[in-house]
């Protein structure tokens, strides 16, 4: 197993190729412009959450019981009678001062590389071959970024398409990373 200390220079780079890629994916590319909806009257529906939610961020689920409630047939009747979703209230600062949002996913990148190179250098030794690094680094960038959406979408509601499109994204992330931690290996 490498030490980290020989591993700093792919980590770093690909995490901050990822870093545009991401950026060039979400500014510059078109397949996510249409993941989100707008709501019908909304400013009605702003103040009806202002009202009932307030403004505190936070991850809500309507209609909401306790894990010993969603039993009760109470329950079950308001999710029959419908609407059910998740609310997601972001802080304001947050949308419109996007620094926090940036240094947050640099971080997440640098630490999901991080593990990415741990991981491989348990079984890829210094001097690998180049096909053999770009697969395993490559498959193991693709399980942390392109199955991102897949739990949401199976049991929070994200559209398949969405998860999807993830996982397409997930794809690009994981031949950037595979190529540059194949191109950056150390020798033996």
């Amino acid at each position: 197993m490498h030490h980290l200390t020989m591993l700093w220079l792919p980590i770093l780079a690909t995490s901050a190729a990822l870093f545009v890629v991401s950026a060039i994916i979400w500014m510059a590319m078109p397949h996510h412009k249409s993941d989100l909806k707008g709501v019908k009257d909304e400013d009605g529906f702003m103040d009806a959450v202002r009202k009932f939610v307030g403004v505190e961020p936070g991850y809500y689920y309507f209609p909401f019981a306790k894990w010993e409630q969603a039993a009760q047939e109470e329950y079950r009747a308001k999710v029959k009678a419908g609407p059910v979703g998740i609310l997601r209230v972001r802080d304001p600062q947050a949308v419109l001062n996007m620094r926090s949002s940036l240094i947050k996913s640099f971080v997440q990148f640098l630490a999901t590389n991080t593990i990415i190179a741990l991981l491989v250098s348990a079984v890829v030794g210094p001097g690998a071959e180049f096909g053999i690094v770009f697969h395993t680094t490559g498959l193991a960038a693709f399980l942390a970024y392109g199955l991102i959406g897949v739990q949401d979408s199976i049991w929070f509601g994200l559209p398949g398409r969405v998860a999807l499109k993830y996982a397409m994204d997930g794809v690009l992330y994981a031949a950037v990373t595979g190529a540059i931690f194949a191109w950056l290996w150390p020798v033996a």
